[in-house]
């Protein structure tokens, strides 16, 4: 298999890179390779169309809602592609499709009037937004279609087009979702450039694109911040996280369990804004310790078109590793491993959920960024101590508290330092809510107007009087 598309419609390519199947650990299909002539050719595609784009809002708003529905309409078929390539089982690839799809809806819908600042005898003062030119879409390969349209859609709805540099773990479906928007779109609005490095380098320091919106990692996101400034173009990095959730003493361990699990282990851990680490209070410690473990044996690892399958595996083999190294480090400096601790069978890239005890902070599994199926769980004595540690970390992107007082737990919410801070639930994120992270974990938000924004700048209409 192995398919192109140029300015959002199909085109030749002789150089390909394997795409594997994470299940597997073998190769099932090839990508195109692009080389430095067909990105220059794909961003000149999106600026030549930038002007008519950018003018017709009515236009653009309806083409959208259309996309949406084009995209929902193919979710069955572009599912299995997206669990092939990225491992998760189908019916949750499904419902990243739908999610794609519900965001476009809501940018197709959301209204952005002008603003008038002043209306008097002097003066009628008026902000309008202008679209900055072709954008481009630096995508992850943990929700490779439902991120890379959190991005595609507000630019768009704001009057930008948009280049998408999908992860080389997982191009194939954000390929085919072109395909499928490729009769809804104007040629050069919307196109997806594939290969591996240094494609995502040169697209980001190319001279035609005016911002450039990236999710991954930390690291790569300074180096997108670097590239970006010379010649200051517009970022918003949605980064790396360490997301903290805590039990207070209050909680309910047996409805709080499997929920706290949920956050954690969604996508097989391979959520930026899944919880990382969990502070639970000494008096209920051993008691969520077990009830997170009874959970862990209820997960059932498979490929993910395999019947019954609750888990599918990680992407790829250097994310295993990680997380082979993370738990490895922990147990000798002292952590028990309550479930899992190992990979699972012989084939693919299958890690066992796995909960620890005994673990604490300096631990490098509390530290640093796990990115896999593992919940390192660490007792505190007092509210204000688990708010300190949870708070000592570079990253700020999500965290929760969790009580049977909601009110006591939406007054400590502010005290985290984070994007987000959930009360009795986590990672749940929807179109209308800005979503961004504090310190290391990200620049700019995306999500409802503060998102749309992100994508055009003011731009001041003064007529005196």
């Amino acid at each position: 298999m192995s398919v192109d598309f140029e300015a959002g419609v199909p085109s030749a390519s002789s150089d390909t890179f394997a795409v594997t199947n994470p299940a597997t650990g073998q190769p099932f299909a090839y990508a195109p390779s692009s080389s430095a002539e067909h990105l220059d050719a794909v961003v000149q595609a999106a600026h030549d169309a930038f002007p008519d784009w950018s003018r017709d809002e009515d236009f653009r708003r309806s083409a959208l809602g259309k996309a949406s529905a084009a995209l929902a309409g193919a979710a069955q078929q572009l599912a299995v592609t997206l669990s092939k390539e990225q491992g998760k089982p189908i019916r949750e690839a499904v419902l990243e499709i739908h999610t794609g799809a519900h965001w476009l809806n809501y940018f197709a819908q959301i209204e952005d009037a002008p603003q008038v600042i002043q209306d008097d005898d002097s003066a009628h003062v008026e902000v309008l937004r202008r679209p900055l030119g072709p954008v481009a879409a630096i995508t992850p390969w943990n929700f490779p279609i439902a991120l890379s349209l959190w991005k595609i859609a507000p630019a768009l709805r704001a009057g930008n087009t948009v280049v998408v540099k999908p992860s080389p773990f997982t191009p194939l479906t954000t390929l085919a979702m072109a395909d499928v928007l490729s009769g809804v779109f104007p040629p050069g609005v919307l196109s997806v450039i594939t290969g591996e490095d240094p494609l995502g380098s040169r697209l980001a320091s190319h001279p035609l694109v005016r911002k450039i919106s990236f999710t991954g990692s930390t690291a790569t996101g300074k180096k997108v911040a670097a590239l970006a400034a010379e010649d200051l173009k517009r970022v918003t990095l949605e980064l790396g996280g360490n997301d903290a959730a805590i039990v207070l003493p209050d909680a309910d361990v047996s409805t709080v369990a499997p929920r706290l699990f949920g956050s954690a282990l969604a996508n097989n851990g391979q959520i930026c804004v899944a919880v990382k680490r969990t502070y639970v209070h000494e008096s209920m410690y051993s008691q969520m310790i077990d009830a997170l473990a009874e959970c862990a044996r209820g997960v059932v690892l498979g490929a993910g078109d395999a019947e019954g399958t609750t888990h599918g595996p990680l992407n790829n083999a250097m994310q295993l590793d990680r997380v082979s190294e993370l738990v490895d480090d922990a147990v000798r400096s002292g952590a028990q491993v309550v479930s899992g601790g190992k990979r699972w069978g012989t084939e693919g890239y299958f890690y066992e959920p796995t909960i620890l005890a005994n673990v604490s902070d300096g631990t490098r599994v509390v530290d640093e960024e796990q990115f896999g199926p593992v919940m390192p769980v660490i007792p505190y004595r007092t509210v204000d101590e688990a708010i300190a540690r949870a708070n000592a970390s570079h990253y700020g992107l999500g965290s929760s508290i969790w009580s049977a007082d909601v009110t006591a737990a939406q007054q400590l919410a502010p005290r985290l330092e984070a994007g987000t801070t959930w009360v009795n639930s986590h990672t749940i994120v929807t179109p209308g809510q800005p979503f961004g992270g504090a310190k290391w974990s990200g620049l700019g938000v995306e999500g409802g107007h503060w998102g749309l924004h992100s994508f055009s700048e003011p731009h001041v209409v003064y007529t005196a009087r």
